[in-house]
């Protein structure tokens, strides 16, 4: 709040595409999907005839007792994706109650089971999963954790995977290590699958992963995967975990952000045959007790199942393509002795900035705005998270304009 006076907030009046105009009229392109969640752009049409078309039919009826056909039809679509090895959607309206979902499922089920001392959770070293309370408990990012450490709960730390660090091999000893010693005491392990993109967007391979799965189902540990920032193509398939295995899922996965197309709130868990059944009773006390006002929204899943009609014409083939516009209009970075490690997966490119200096993701902001990108840095480290609207020719104006930011902010 206090460097609002230095870093006034932009006022926004429309957005078409990549596109965001202000109320002077001047353009900025939205490099990072405003956080992630307009993956097809601003005001897509299709999605806002979907909305309209359902809110003359139906805007909201509690899902408790009710049900209505776009909730049935998405969950029977994402269920589809994952190959009906998770069968079971349970829709809440924002990221962070997503993960409060799956770590009350994961607990409330091991108890059921009879395994009533596991009771703990793990995540990796600077994950971010977001800032509720049980949400910020699996969550290693000591800005939004420090002032309500009093109120978490006491979670496992486990050293991170990093392409930077090339250090898989001893992530997934740490991550052994700690199942063989402490196993008995956890219910699930959350992970991002391939990119930490909170953390900095650190990145890891698939093989990593699949080796998680392995020992997380030797030990018993249910293993969520929050697909929220890295699901609905954002790494290239639409599930981040499909290029892991298509018959090995992880028990729980996540979504949010990018499901509804930025339109609307909406997130859901997509959980496994085990969980529901540890549920499964006439005993009101063993049933999943958890509710939201706005689960299944018609005008939220209405969106979000035209986001899925995207994907089902083809839309992984174009991200693909326009990943590869990325790839090679930031190809020039690499030679480029300010930064290092440029990394990439699907439609996010990030890279580090050497002696970036105080208060640089700012300065560097504040710097976009006169360039006509919107971009949002996490600390040092600057990051493209783009719509699925990219040009080549867009591709190279975002690295002329991140270029000349670079150059006016480290001189």
């Amino acid at each position: 709040m206090a460097r609002l006076q230095s870093c006034p907030p932009l006022a926004i009046r429309s957005g078409h595409d990549g596109w965001l105009i202000d109320e002077s009229g001047r353009r900025y392109f939205d490099s990072v999907s405003s956080w992630w969640v307009n993956i097809l752009g601003h005001t897509n049409r299709r999605i806002t005839e979907a909305i309209v078309n359902q809110a003359n039919e139906l805007s909201h009826v509690m899902l408790g007792g009710c049900t209505h056909e776009p909730a049935v039809k998405l969950a029977e679509r994402l269920s589809l994706r994952t190959g009906k090895h998770l069968g079971h959607v349970f829709f809440a309206s924002d990221g962070s109650s997503a993960v409060e979902i799956a770590l009350k499922q994961c607990f409330h089920a091991k108890a059921i089971q009879g395994q009533t001392a596991r009771t703990r959770f793990a995540c990796l070293r600077n994950s971010y999963h977001g800032e509720t309370i049980g949400a910020l408990s699996v969550t290693d990012v000591p800005l939004f954790q420090d002032s309500y450490r009093p109120l978490l709960n006491d979670t496992f730390i486990i050293d991170s995977p990093d392409t930077r660090l090339d250090n898989e091999d001893s992530a997934l000893k740490a991550l052994a290590d700690l199942l063989e010693k402490q196993g008995h005491q956890l219910c699930a392990l959350i992970i991002e699958p391939r990119v930490q993109c909170g953390g900095g967007m650190s990145m890891h391979s698939s093989d990593y992963l699949r080796r998680v799965r392995e020992l997380t189902r030797q030990y018993d540990v249910y293993l969520i995967a929050d697909e929220i920032a890295v699901g609905c193509g954002r790494t290239g398939t639409f599930f981040a975990w499909e290029q892991v295995s298509q018959t090995d899922w992880p028990d729980a996965v996540l979504l949010s952000k990018g499901i509804s197309g930025g339109n609307l709130p909406l997130s859901v868990v997509l959980s496994s045959d085990e969980i529901f059944e540890s549920f499964l009773s006439d005993d009101f006390t063993r049933g999943f007790l958890h509710s939201h006002s706005y689960t299944g929204n018609p005008l939220a899943c209405a969106a979000a199942n035209v986001v899925l009609d995207y994907f089902d014409e083809g839309l992984t083939d174009i991200i693909n393509q326009q990943s590869k516009y990325l790839s090679q209009a930031f190809g020039r970075f690499e030679s480029d002795s300010r930064i290092s490690a440029i990394r990439q997966s699907g439609m996010i490119l990030a890279f580090d900035v050497k002696n970036a200096g105080e208060n640089f993701a700012e300065r560097f902001h504040l710097q976009g705005r006169t360039q006509e990108i919107l971009t949002r840095p996490i600390g040092n480290t600057v990051y493209l998270m783009p719509p699925y609207v990219l040009t080549q020719d867009i591709a190279y104006f975002l690295a002329d304009a991140i270029s000349f930011c670079l150059d006016k902010v480290l001189d």
